[in-house]
């Protein structure tokens, strides 16, 4: 009987299984949005999660780690689809190893697990090593029985890890041969099989025991790491017995329900197939981005999800199938993934929203595209399509540059591929740069990242306003010093203190630090890459050293602070109840003046929801409940029913924030010890931040009383204004509005009148010009709509010819070409004429063939840009 080949799921569950029991400690998948790393878009390997571990940033939570790490790489996006191999989404199995084990230990447990886990036949497997790396060889060699001849040294291309400047080291690779590649005996055959895919790399060992420096020294490093990684896919068509990712038992599932909506069967044709793999790989990645917590945009990782959706759907019209079908593939992802990606299962009907919004709005963006992109191909003369126009096409509409490719092609026209790319390089580039400045750890480069003190600091703003410790650092811009004087500005560290470093949405605390013969005024909290506190402070008398200190808060700063924060967590229980259970934090800002609260939602709150929210959070205020705080497991957390971001990263010991039996969540923050202390909540704003993503801004206490009294005052003011009284104020308004409208028909009527006056001078200016009748005016301060009927009513009167007209501002010019539909895009072009005719006002536009809008700079040459109509005729 066939032997039953491992699931995904089976597959990654014995890896991670094998390596605890070599005492590694599994953990779940990080997000794919990276934490504190400005150097990453998105987490795009195993190892990239971890980097502060390996560096020594951060202590590990044990020195034997192990992952199955969900990853997305954005550079290959173009060839998915087109190969077998490549995808967008993928997973990377890795064992890690923060200065315990070296190489006498993975490599030979690698090959344990590959030939008697895994049961990979030996004669199968190929070993490279770097050409140098005699001690890798030799364990090779010895402590496990593949045969010297089957182990390759290869060049530093191949088989060395670095990424310039910082941890590096030699890697060795296990490669798999199909069944094809013959017997491998020299270097050159192994290469040259592996150039012609009959071998294929499986898992790379990587050894980190150098430190590069700039100029390209390697120093040993005292505690070497081992950071191994295996794809995930990839093993999975070597233990299924395919080819292909997407022929692999989850993935395969879900282009199953691509076929069933597109109704085109995979293997049938080559252009389908690569469509079927598109839509397969990118709703798969989309999803896994939404569920931790991307959104579509413009911008950054946004825009890499928009695009992937767009992509995607546009490849759905491709296969004939033109309205929407993506989130009713989203089911076969969460059958397939929901196992060891629960937040997918959690989410499905929220990500199914997001993906049905996404795939709304690029349903429209093609209709209006395609309005767009007919108008350019009207403005193109010669064969050659501008790729400007195909840039602007796909960067400010979203329009895919393969639809450009193929309308420009049926119109016989060349598309300008190097324009095009030279302004994709451009974006990159500004991307890039706006990025900032980071250092390997993808972090700010900055004094305050540079400072440590290697000793546990105590955080004591739970329980006490002030608190005793000692200054064990003390630092200015260029570094650490001795002393800072009295005037000076820097920073200190502390071994204990009450002062709140900036974290989870909360400002930093200030305050004030006392030492002997010194006193600094703390202007700000903040955490480094070490995770150690840091005050920015002041010194306001004597000379600050090291030794004992006792540093107090600002009281009133962090109560205010208290309120807001608390508030938060009965704001997010409230919306929860008005708007629906899908909603979830976003993203948060507490300070001392108010609270921001951003949040998961698909259509702007109606005012009756903001009241409802507002007297929800007043009656959980008036109940004037206890805030009480527990410490507790996750698990615990979890059962107790604490609400947490479904992309944060938690320790093993979990703080949960409890207001009564009115709100239950995960929180570091600092809170009132009451509601009641809260006293008034106002919601100040409700607005948009992104798609699906919306924003309250709120005050509590004194600051709720001064906006409301504010708020008074401009009643007040306007009600003077108005001459009436605050309570009068709104059948005021009706009866001014009233008669302003009176007004505005009266205007209108005598711009009427005016406008056929204008007509009948307008009309003595006609003339011809090769066949072609001419009408043109120059008015004053008219409108660009009635400067339109203008232009229409000559144009009418004239009934086949040019209408060409024009507005002067005081400091500006406007113009209305229209042509008659017999002669529009034929004789005459009404956008082509007003772009040359506005140029001479210093102005330019554009339109259709038979109307078109322009403006100018320069009034005073109005009429010679009229008659720059004769010329052009």
């Amino acid at each position: 009987m066939e032997q039953k080949k491992p699931t995904m799921n089976e597959l990654r569950e014995s890896f991670l299984k094998f390596f605890e029991e070599k005492g590694h400690l599994a953990l779940d998948s990080f997000s794919l949005v990276p934490k504190d790393d400005k150097s990453l878009l998105l987490i795009n390997s195993g190892m990239a999660p971890l980097k502060p571990y390996f560096t020594g940033a951060r202590v590990p939570p044990r020195k034997r780690v192990t992952t199955c790490q969900k990853c997305i790489r954005t550079l290959d996006i173009d060839n998915v689809g087109k190969t077998s191999r490549h995808a967008t989404f993928f997973e990377m199995l890795g064992n890690f190893s923060f200065g315990d084990y070296f190489k006498k230990e993975i490599i030979p447990w690698a090959w344990e697990y590959m030939t008697q886990v895994l049961g990979l036949p030996k004669d199968r497997l190929y070993a490279t090593i770097y050409e140098d790396d005699d001690e890798a060889f030799e364990i090779w060699a010895t402590m496990t029985d593949i045969g010297e001849d089957r182990i390759f040294r290869l060049g530093k291309k191949d088989n060395f890890w670095e990424i310039g400047v910082g941890p590096c080291g030699p890697c060795s690779e296990i490669h798999y041969d199909y069944g094809n590649a013959g017997v491998l005996t020299t270097r050159e055959e192994f290469e040259a099989a592996s150039e012609a895919d009959k071998t294929v790399e499986v898992w790379n060992l990587v050894f980190t025991q150098f430190d590069r420096d700039e100029e390209g020294n390697y120093t040993p490093l005292a505690n070497p790491n081992i950071d191994t990684g295996m794809g995930l896919e990839r093993l999975a068509t070597i233990m299924q017995g395919v080819r292909s990712i997407f022929e692999t038992d989850a993935i395969r599932a879900i282009m199953t329900r691509a076929e069933e909506l597109t109704g085109v069967s995979y293997g049938t044709d080559a252009k389908s197939d690569v469509s079927l793999r598109i839509i397969t790989d990118h709703i798969k990645s989309a999803a896994m981005l939404i569920s931790d917590g991307v959104l579509p945009s413009n911008e950054g990782r946004g825009y890499i999800l928009r695009r992937l959706l767009r992509r995607a759907a546009r490849h759905g019209r491709v296969l004939g199938r033109q309205e929407a079908f993506l989130a009713q593939m989203l089911d076969a992802v969460a059958e397939n993934y929901g196992q060891p990606y629960p937040a997918i299962v959690e989410k499905l009907e929220y990500i199914k929203k997001i993906v049905s919004l996404e795939e709304e709005k690029f349903n429209q963006t093609i209709d209006q595209g395609t309005l767009v992109l007919n108008d350019y191909i009207q403005q193109t003369e010669g064969d050659v399509f501008s790729g400007d126009y195909a840039f602007k096409l796909y960067d400010t509409f979203g329009f895919p540059l393969e639809l450009t490719e193929e309308i420009v092609a049926e119109r016989g026209l060349k598309l300008d591929y190097d324009k095009f790319h030279a302004n994709m390089k451009n974006q990159k580039e500004t991307a890039r740069a706006a990025r900032g400045q980071s250092n390997f750890m993808g972090q700010d480069a900055n004094i305050i990242n540079t400072l440590k003190t290697g000793t546990t600091f105590e955080f004591t703003g739970y329980e006490e306003e002030s608190s005793k410790g000692s200054l064990l650092l003390l630092a200015g811009e260029d570094g650490e010093v001795e002393t800072l004087e009295q005037g000076e500005s820097g920073y200190v560290l502390l071994d204990r203190s009450p002062f709140y470093a900036e974290m989870g949405g909360q400002v930093g605390d200030l305050g004030e630090i006392r030492g002997e013969n010194f006193t600094l005024n703390v202007l700000d909290t903040k955490k480094n890459l070490f995770g150690e506190t840091v005050n920015l402070v002041e010194v306001t008398d004597g000379t600050a050293v090291t030794g004992p200190v006792v540093s107090t808060i600002a009281k009133p700063y962090r109560d205010a602070i208290r309120k807001n924060h608390t508030a938060t967590h009965l704001l997010h229980k409230a919306l929860k109840q008005v708007l629906g259970d899908h909603v979830n934090q976003s993203g948060s800002l507490v300070d001392s003046h108010r609270l921001r609260f951003d949040f998961n939602h698909f259509t702007p709150m109606t005012r009756e929801e903001i009241r409802n929210v507002e007297d929800l959070v007043m009656e959980m205020i008036l109940k004037a409940s206890r805030v009480r705080t527990d410490v507790m497991t996750l698990d615990e957390a979890r059962e107790a029913g604490a609400m947490a971001l479904f992309d944060a990263k938690y320790g093993e010991a979990v703080r949960v924030v409890s207001a009564g039996q009115d709100s239950k969540e995960l929180c570091g923050g600092t809170h009132v010890a009451n509601t009641g202390e809260i006293g008034l909540f106002k919601i100040i704003s409700e607005t948009g931040i992104a798609s699906g993503i919306r924003r309250i801004e709120a005050v509590t206490g004194l600051n709720a009383l001064h906006f409301v009294r504010n708020q008074e005052d401009v009643l007040e003011e306007a009600a003077q204004i108005m001459k009436t009284n605050p309570h009068e104020l709104v059948r005021r308004a009706r009866q001014l509005t009233a008669e302003l409208k009176d007004k505005d028909r009266e205007i209108a009527d005598i711009k009427k009148t005016m406008a056929s006056g204008s007509l009948q001078d307008i009309l003595n200016n006609i003339s011809e010009v090769n066949g072609i009748k001419v009408v043109t005016g120059v008015v004053d301060n008219m409108s660009g709509e009635d400067l339109r009927n203008l232009a229409e009513k000559a144009l009418d009167k004239i009934v086949s010819g040019v209408s060409v007209m024009a507005s002067r501002q005081e400091d500006k010019v406007s113009f209305c070409v229209m042509v008659s539909k017999d002669l529009a895009g034929k004789t005459a072009h009404a956008g082509k004429l007003i772009g040359q005719i506005a140029q001479v006002a210093d102005g330019k536009g554009g339109g259709r063939p038979d109307m078109a809008q322009a403006g100018g700079k320069s009034p005073e040459k109005a009429q010679e840009a009229v008659n720059k109509i004769f010329e052009l005729l």
